[in-house]
């Protein structure tokens, strides 16, 4: 970057302002880690183990079967598969045989699985047993020629292996029986037929792409980002330097967050693999299950979601399980309240620090120090190489500090694009300045603050209001689990403040008392006019909690009443 920024002043000395940056394939990391440490842990799944030798092996079997198939350089491959071994697997033999990775949310609907499988032209898809009929059903309307079909059963130890499809079958109330075809492919036997020799393949890193990446779309239909190896390369190299203190070999990482989502794919999945950890993998988030993980396992590092430590904080039975070997987390994928911060720190000993990032920044660009100096309410300063700016929406200048405008940001980890979108790049790609959607402000001294999206702001009687801080007032109530603030329409004030909010097991509470409390640390036109009480809130696969989905439920009863 060159320029003194005013962030640096709060780098410690461990961390540099700028790093060299391979210019390697991302598969790399697995092979190098194999030869580093090819004895050690480097998957566990529900009872059993991989070591970096055989999760390289399997990998490379996965790329000659690829390539086998017919696979060339460039060509999509879907992976709609939970956390579990063979989501690894795929990932990193599919970018050693050229493959690009499309990730895809196992909890997809046909439709939306047909949107993704089509706008990303993908021709393989690896998905488990129990998804194969959604795939069949929309399969002839896109461009897959092969399903590859994996089960949970394929690396549990003996005797799960064996019960398992007595559970599926309660649990998913059908078994699913594949046979292997011309065009349906059965992981086990792929295994067992697969050489482990593949044609090598040669990646420019900075230009050719190992991910299509698809957003949330909480505006119109998702958009694919294209993110190349050198992009995630650069990113999980910035993640190693922040978080100084940990051991090649040595960590162990809790692979809970999903790597379907580009946060658990960089900070779990990429992190854990190139500086050979062992990575725990939960197929789903379950408190009970992960405080269970923690306890037995002990895992040291922790990158999860707010609502994550948020039903964690609040499980019953919390004081039983020892949490202690955790020693760091950053939190992303929404606001981190103060209260959440501070409790979670006191239980486990270790530290918890909000992050900062986008998908199409695969995905930081901010964080706050671990072990060094943080501000309450901050998502940090940019990461090493990373530049940041507050645009006045305006003049479209940069606007002074402490002024609030749209974020915008800058480095080796900015997407290439959208995939065959070239109007959408055109607004958010500005002379490698990637405009966010967010609003924010610095600070003189370099830390940054978000306020809200974009969109999610509420103009409610002429007033600009952030749901982020009646946010986190509310999260400071002794009987609040979770809320949310959305602004819902309203014929006078244009829009309302309304929260949404899921009470901690125990308590009982009433609007009034909540209108009071807000009224004492909020100015008027910022308190709720309305209050929802809920058992659950709405949310992503990674515990995002969906704000537009409960706007769109206030606009539909508007248009029913």
């Amino acid at each position: 970057m060159g320029e003194t920024k005013t962030w640096f002043q709060h780098y410690p000395p461990e961390i540099k302002t700028s790093l060299h940056y391979d210019e390697k394939p991302l598969h790399q990391f697995l092979l190098e880690s194999a030869e580093t440490f090819p004895k050690k842990k480097a998957l566990h799944f529900m009872g059993k183990d991989l070591t970096y030798e055989e999760l390289y092996n399997q990998a490379t079997k996965m790329a000659n079967y690829l390539q086998q198939l017919g696979m060339e350089k460039g060509d999509r491959i879907a992976i709609m598969l939970p956390n579990c071994p063979q989501s690894v697997i795929t990932y990193y033999g599919a970018l050693m045989a050229g493959g690009i990775v499309v990730q895809t949310n196992p909890l997809y609907k046909e439709r939306e699985l047909e949107y993704q499988l089509k706008d990303s032209g993908a021709t393989f898809i690896v998905c488990l047993d129990i998804l194969l009929p959604r795939v069949t059903n929309v399969k002839n309307n896109t461009d897959i020629q092969h399903t590859i079909v994996a089960s949970i059963k394929d690396y549990l130890p003996f005797p799960k292996n064996l019960i398992y499809p007595y559970i599926q079958k309660k649990q998913y109330n059908m078994v699913v029986k594949v046979e292997q075809s011309d065009n349906i492919h059965v992981w086990d036997y792929m295994m067992d037929v697969a050489q482990s020799a593949y044609e090598k393949v040669a990646v420019n890193p900075k230009e050719d792409l190992a991910l299509l990446q698809y957003t949330g779309g909480t505006t119109g239909n998702p958009k694919g980002v294209m993110l190349t190896h050198h992009n995630l390369v650069s990113n999980v190299q910035m993640c190693q330097a922040w978080i100084y203190k940990t051991n090649p070999g040595e960590e162990i990482v809790l692979g809970v967050l999903p790597f379907f989502h580009v946060y658990g794919m960089t900070a779990v999945m990429n992190n854990a693999i190139m500086m050979g950890a062992k990575m725990i993998l939960l197929p789903k988030f379950d408190a009970t299950e992960v405080l269970k993980t923690i306890d037995k396992h002990k895992p040291t590092l922790f990158p999860g979601a707010p609502t994550i430590y948020v039903a964690l904080l609040n499980h019953p039975k919390l004081e039983q399980y020892n949490l202690s070997s955790i020693e760091a987390c950053i939190s992303g994928s929404a606001p981190l309240p103060t209260e959440v911060q501070e409790q979670f720190e006191k239980v486990t000993g270790g530290k918890l620090v909000e992050g900062y990032g986008l998908t199409e920044t695969s995905p930081v660009t901010h964080a706050n120090f671990v072990w060094h100096e943080r501000r309450n309410g901050s998502i940090g300063v940019p990461w090493p190489d990373t530049d940041a700016k507050i645009i006045d929406e305006e003049t479209m200048e940069e606007a002074p500090f402490g002024e609030i405008g749209e974020i915008a940001v800058k480095g080796p980890q900015i997407m290439k694009g959208y995939w065959n979108n070239p109007e959408e790049t055109a607004q958010v790609l500005k002379d490698g300045w990637l405009f966010t959607g967010d609003l924010g402000y610095q600070t003189e001294d370099g830390y940054f603050y978000v306020v809200d999206r974009k969109k999610d702001m509420i103009i409610a009687g002429g007033y600009n209001i952030y749901p982020r801080e009646v946010e986190e007032v509310l999260y400071e109530h002794e009987a609040i689990q979770e809320a949310v603030v959305a602004g819902i329409p309203d014929p006078y004030r244009g829009e309302t403040v309304k929260a949404y909010v899921v009470l901690k097991p125990g308590y009982t509470i009433t609007e009034d008392d909540l209108n009071t409390y807000c009224r004492k640390h909020l100015a008027a036109f910022k308190v709720p006019r309305i209050y929802e009480f809920r058992e659950e809130l709405p949310k992503t696969a990674v515990g995002k909690i969906l704000r537009r989905q409960l706007i769109d439920e206030e606009k539909e009863n508007l248009q029913v009443n």
